[in-house]
């Protein structure tokens, strides 16, 4: 496709425990690229409090939007992704739930063998991952340094938000793309790949943690490209 008529606004979304500032690799590649990029800040209290902040990020662009999620934010765009204004979906070893499912459901039944993410019992409604086990967990191809500035900067995610269930995924009528994060002990790489394939996705693999929209900004980009053109 012509790159005069390729979508040229994309939305980010990011996930839970983390905030936005994850993206600027992603960004700063795709600003230079001559896109024009939203940073979605979640509040991760709820779903719809989450749909909605990037419902107006969406609201805002001046054309078609792909709809970019990691992680939990997967969820985030499965819901948001009916907006006429949706073009694409690019998930980033991101839950990309069904119809009545959550992150909660999701994570309810692991496979034997998988990774348990280190997540601590509730606290006033919100969850947090485990500082100590931060860097093995969620971001192990980034320096230490920089999991442990993201581990003492967590964002709480409300139990809400792990609860939000889907009520109509968005994959079932827009096209979607995943790349699945092959080193990732949150979202097991195998239960990626499924998610994946029920969405109908294009699906790209590369080496890489749950952070890998932090530590791979170069697959991520190359990925939401492909949707941009369709």
């Amino acid at each position: 496709m012509a790159a005069d008529i390729s979508v040229r606004n994309v939305v980010l979304v990011h996930g839970g425990f983390v905030d936005g500032s994850g993206w600027q690799g992603v960004h700063e590649r795709l600003v230079n690229d001559g896109y024009h990029v939203s940073v979605v800040q979640n509040p991760t209290q709820s779903l719809d409090g989450d749909v909605a902040a990037t419902l107006q990020a969406v609201a805002e662009a001046d054309g078609p939007v792909v709809l970019v999620g990691h992680s939990y934010g997967g969820v985030v765009i499965t819901e948001a992704g009916l907006d006429p204004k949706v073009s694409a979906l690019v998930y980033i070893a991101a839950f990309a739930p069904d119809k009545g499912e959550s992150v909660s459901s999701l994570i309810a039944d692991p496979p034997p063998g998988a990774p348990v993410p280190p997540i601590l019992p509730p606290k006033d409604g919100y969850l947090y991952l485990d500082r100590d086990q931060f860097h093995a967990s969620f971001a192990g191809d980034l320096p230490e340094a920089q999991a442990r500035f993201m581990a003492d900067s967590q964002v709480p995610w409300g139990l809400e938000a792990l609860n939000g269930a889907v009520s109509d995924p968005s994959w079932q009528t827009k096209p979607s793309w995943y790349l699945v994060a092959a080193d990732d002990r949150m979202i097991p790489p195998p239960a990626q790949r499924a998610m994946a394939e029920r969405a109908g996705a294009t699906v790209a693999e590369a080496p890489g943690s749950h952070s890998i929209y932090v530590s791979q900004p170069d697959a991520v980009v190359d990925l939401i490209k492909q949707a941009t053109t369709g």
